[in-house]
């Protein structure tokens, strides 16, 4: 599955599945532009691809932020020429149970995980269109498939960027750009690695596969829908779940 002579552009990419993704696209022969807040973490990050042969470069990004979104659209497509892949995957929770859930808390999470992929997909989309050719992938959540107490922004906001991927596909298919979704299950990430382990172990339960994921395990699939084996595939979304949610 080579990426050679492609660019992509990956949100929230300095740590945790993120951060995974890029390694893998540069790995494939992906140019890499490595998008999030955390400018340090973002330089390692570009420090280790280009040790690996790769090429890649660092963007400090708040996706919340619609002009921030536009200029590092604007500065990857003038340093590397263009963008072909785009990975949506900035996220955040601010879990609580929905009758003491802040409205901040609300807007946050729906602005930071669905709002930004939108702002994104719009960004990048003259550039794509201009070229026939591009590949959108959205980074949702088994939760926005089938909700989780304590987190209905979060699973609002990932059950959103299904929609948001299905829409998209059917308005750019004619061009030649697919989108699609990726809907990870319990994945080994930072963002997860503060729940306690008893709620993990009741987590695993659920897994038939009986193990949580790695980011590997999703960075394999993005690598797979942002190749030229997946251009017959467009508006899915992509289970990498260990069988937590069939169907």
């Amino acid at each position: 599955m080579s990426l050679s002579g492609r660019v992509a552009l990956v949100t929230g990419a300095s740590q945790g599945i993120g951060r995974t993704c890029a390694l893998r696209l540069a790995k494939d022969g992906a140019t890499v532009a490595a998008a999030a807040r955390n400018q340090e973490k973002l330089n390692e990050l570009v420090t280790k691809i280009t040790a690996a042969g790769g090429k890649a470069a660092a963007f400090a990004l708040d996706v919340n932020d619609e002009d921030q979104v536009k200029s590092t659209v604007k500065a990857a497509i003038a340093q590397f020429g263009k963008i072909d892949i785009l990975v949506n995957n900035a996220g955040i929770t601010r879990d609580q149970l929905v009758m003491r859930m802040k409205r901040a808390d609300w807007d946050a999470v729906l602005q930071t995980n669905l709002t930004s992929a939108y702002l994104c997909i719009q960004a990048v989309m003259s550039s794509m269109l201009k070229q026939r050719w591009g590949r959108i992938i959205n980074i949702t959540s088994v939760f926005g498939q089938m909700g989780q107490a304590g987190q209905a922004n979060y699973s609002a906001s990932k059950a959103g960027l299904i929609g948001l991927t299905m829409a998209i596909a059917r308005e750019v298919g004619s061009r030649a750009i697919t989108c699609n979704a990726v809907a990870p299950g319990f994945i080994e990430t930072p963002m997860t690695a503060v729940l306690s382990d008893d709620f993990k172990q009741a987590a695993v339960k659920q897994i038939p596969l009986g193990r949580v994921g790695t980011p590997e395990d999703v960075a394999s699939a993005v690598a797979f829908l942002a190749s030229d084996e997946a251009s017959y595939i467009t508006g899915h979304v992509l289970n990498v779940n260990g069988g937590m949610l069939m169907g």
